[in-house]
């Protein structure tokens, strides 16, 4: 057991921000906000403050060290640091990516015809990132002759790509560089040397223009073939799987959808609408010969159903043709089109079924599964002419694995799965799915995974983790890092409360705008129903959540304190209605229709009422441990910054109130492969301290 903890701090005097008083005023109403001013990123007083808090946290944590790094490489001990991706067959190629040891970045490789070929590689990473204190490959695309590859690279962590251009054939690079693209939404057209791109606006960082370039030309003489105005749209842009079309997405955030297409082989012709944007419809378009499969929510079809149009009728919505009906108790959650099989992912009861229909006779089946809690999905399938379904599975206690299922005979073959080292045995873990009464009587699943001899007699630490917001469905997936706190006692539960989509998209309405509250009451329900059931102590209960899921640790110890033990808030989204209401701030306007728009009185209060920032109260709160990063593209440092600042001059406790910046990455952390891990360890640590498990 632990010797020395944390809570032994005294003597450490923790950083103080300087208030500078600052008024904001809308609706008759006025807020005061004395930490306005940490928004400034180039002040130095604002990076002297970040320093402050990174090096008291240091102080803080100074007597566990040595175990934090214990921890670190314990993780890292689990992962096969040689390691290899299962090969993708894709026109003449297989292609997959591998890592070599003590790489923290994958390198990109292809094989001609056969497994046995020679091994061609496209990107080292290593090479790419070395000497780079943040390095990320934002997806790649290769022309139909498989001689031109463009790449994205991203070495600041705020998600602008540049691109460049490699010739496979001779290695060298093309001399054009394209810089602020959206990473990953890149399409060829199919004469080998056309290529499209999304360009960002860099106040808001969104995707707003997709942008036409020919290989081998200035970039400045590139042209613009089309502008999103609506800035509540996110854009996408990729050539479909049938290769015939590059396609332009714009979502509407759950409100609304719009395609437009263009030949790909007349890559100077106008992009066509496919159905025009109208509020209340959206739709995914797949192209298979001579038709498009739609799935859509058409006529009040909240679940979605799949439709079918003939290729020269699609502008006719009349024609659109019904292949599967809406279904109240099944969510249709996306689908993979084959030549001779049709095969769908669909939610019922919170889990993934993939469903697999026979085009030719209609038959249907299911895949088998088995586990009571687990995640599976449709892998990589490039080929239309093909019997064989690559899918991935894993569950709380299943490693990630990945199979190929042929569709005719039900055979199903493992190709891969994730290796965990050391003494990892699956069978040493048991794995629950329960159902939680919320308040209000709906039924919130929760996935629970612990070692078989840690006692159900509410002694053992708990860690509850959720996000739920923006439809996003947490399934039970397997991680090798969590065995650091299984091992050790630890209970972990992901709570599918509402605001995801676990349960269908009535799920996700019942968790937004003005039913944002119902995410926050439904984890603190799915807490309670922990403690009663025993599978925690009271007095070891930690909570997690990250980005929208830091909104909600904000807003549990806002409204239930007293319950948790500990909080980890990774990059928190916690001053709600000041972002909502700068529309300067990156991805504000597109994110309306999920927190509401507080220039509409109602919106403002509602948001009001909850925002963590807005609601800290002379009260005691839990231990926290807050992280964030400098560059964060998606929920800007200065949430958690002001968030710690204003906590430490109200709340009335002598717990912990940590804060760490990473000075050089972003949203997602640390970009390495290992690096990542160091993160993990200091938030483990943590817990493990306060639940008094650091053995």
């Amino acid at each position: 057991m632990s010797t020395v903890q944390l809570m032994k701090h005294d003597g450490i005097t923790p950083p103080v921000a300087k208030p500078q008083l600052k008024e904001l005023s809308v609706h008759g109403h006025t807020r005061i906000d004395e930490y306005y001013w940490l928004n400034e990123r180039e002040n130095p007083e604002v990076i002297a403050y970040l320093n402050a808090e990174n090096a008291y946290l240091e102080q803080v944590m100074a007597p566990v060290k040595d175990f934090e790094e214990k921890l670190f490489q314990e993780m890292k001990s689990r992962i096969q640091e040689r390691d290899e991706s299962v090969p993708v067959k894709d026109g003449a190629y297989f292609f997959y990516f591998r890592y070599i040891e003590g790489g923290e970045y994958p390198i990109y490789c292809r094989k001609k015809e056969s497994l046995e070929a020679p091994e061609e590689i496209l990107l080292d990473g290593n090479k790419l990132g070395k000497g780079k204190p943040y390095f990320n490959i934002g997806g790649y695309e290769i022309t139909d002759n498989d001689e031109v590859m463009a790449y994205g690279i991203d070495t600041v962590s705020r998600r602008n790509y540049t691109v460049r251009f490699k010739n496979l054939k001779t290695g060298k690079l093309y001399k054009e560089q394209i810089k602020n693209t959206e990473g990953g939404c890149y399409a060829w057209a199919a004469d080998n040397k056309t290529f499209f791109y999304i360009r960002r606006d860099q106040q808001t960082l969104l995707g707003y223009q997709v942008w036409r370039h020919e290989l081998g030309t200035d970039v400045k003489t590139d042209v613009l073939v089309y502008e999103e105005k609506d800035n509540q749209f996110y854009m996408g842009l990729y050539r479909m799987k049938s290769k015939k079309y590059i396609a332009i997405s714009c979502d509407h955030n759950g409100v609304s959808t719009e395609y437009r297409l263009l030949e790909a082989a007349k890559p100077l012709g106008e992009f066509k609408v496919f159905a025009e944007r109208e509020r209340g419809h959206e739709y995914v378009i797949e192209h298979l010969h001579e038709k498009f499969y739609i799935r859509t929510n058409q006529n009040k079809a909240a679940n979605f159903k799949l439709l079918e149009v003939k290729e020269n009728e699609a502008a006719d919505k009349t024609k659109w043709k019904e292949v599967i009906a809406h279904r109240k108790d099944v969510f249709l959650e996306s689908m993979e089109v084959f030549t001779n099989h049709l095969v769908l992912q669909e939610r019922r009861e919170g889990l993934i079924q993939l469903r697999v229909i026979n085009q030719s006779n209609g038959n249907d089946h299911y895949i088998e599964f088995g586990e009571p809690a687990y995640d599976a999905y449709i892998g990589a399938n490039p080929d239309f002419n093909t019997h064989v379904l690559r899918y991935i599975y894993t569950s709380l206690t299943t490693p990630g694995s990945t199979f190929d299922y042929n569709l005719d005979t039900r055979e199903v073959e493992l190709k891969k799965q994730q290796a965990v080292l050391g003494d990892f045995n699956k069978n040493n873990y048991v794995s629950e799915r329960v159902f939680v009464t919320a308040r209000d009587g709906v039924k919130v699943p929760v996935s629970i995974v612990y070692r078989k001899e840690t006692l159900l007699n509410g002694t053992a630490p708990l860690l509850q983790y959720s996000y739920g917001s923006y439809g996003y469905s947490t399934d039970a997936t397997f991680s090798s890092v969590r065995l650091s706190l299984l091992d050790r006692g630890f209970v972990y539960a992901i709570a599918h409360i509402r605001g995801g989509q676990e349960m269908g998209r009535e799920w996700y309405d019942g968790g937004k705008m003005f039913n944002k509250k119902n995410t926050f009451y439904d984890f603190i329900d799915c807490s309670r129903f922990l403690i009663a059931n025993q599978y925690c102590s009271p007095g070891k209960l930690f909570a997690m959540g990250g980005s929208a899921g830091g909104l909600l640790m904000g807003a549990i110890t806002n409204l239930q304190p007293d319950l948790y033990k500990g909080i980890v808030a990774a990059v928190p989204f916690v001053d709600v209605v000041t972002t909502m209401l700068d529309e300067s701030i990156p991805l504000t306007t597109g994110e309306f229709e999920e927190w509401g728009n507080p220039k509409n009185k109602a919106s403002y209060d509602y948001m009001l009422s909850y925002s963590p920032y807005d609601n800290i109260d002379a009260m005691d709160y839990p231990n926290m441990l807050i992280t964030t990063g400098l560059h964060d593209s998606q929920v800007q440092y200065f949430e958690p910054a002001k968030w710690v600042a204003r906590l430490r001059t109200r709340k009335t406790d002598q717990n912990l109130l940590l804060l760490y910046t990473d000075m050089e990455a972003g949203h997602g952390g640390a970009s390495g492969r290992f690096s990542s891990l160091k993160l993990i360890a200091k938030e483990y640590v943590f817990m493990l301290d306060l639940a008094n498990a650091l053995h």
